[in-house]
């Protein structure tokens, strides 16, 4: 038997469970939902951690045109 075939036979046994027991179908549900929620957190960490170097670039921007805006209003202020 190749391996396709024992992925095939694991997979019609555990859709036949979940189709006939309520309570695995909603395990499966809760499963699906943990490591949806897992995915989501572990992206956020990524895109916000300051420890990476994309996201320090993008923080250092964000400030230094934020920086030169204000000075640039402060210097209108003054000037008038």
């Amino acid at each position: 038997m190749s391996l396709q075939y024992i992925y095939f036979i694991i997979f019609v046994v555990l859709a036949y469970v979940i189709v006939t027991d309520n309570s695995v179908a909603s395990a499966v549900v809760l499963i699906t939902r943990m490591i949806r929620f897992q995915y989501e957190k572990t992206k956020w960490w990524l895109i916000h951690n300051p420890a990476n170097p994309v996201v320090k670039y993008m923080m250092w921007s964000r400030s230094m045109k934020l920086a030169k805006e204000l000075e640039k209003e402060l210097n209108d202020r003054h000037q008038q």
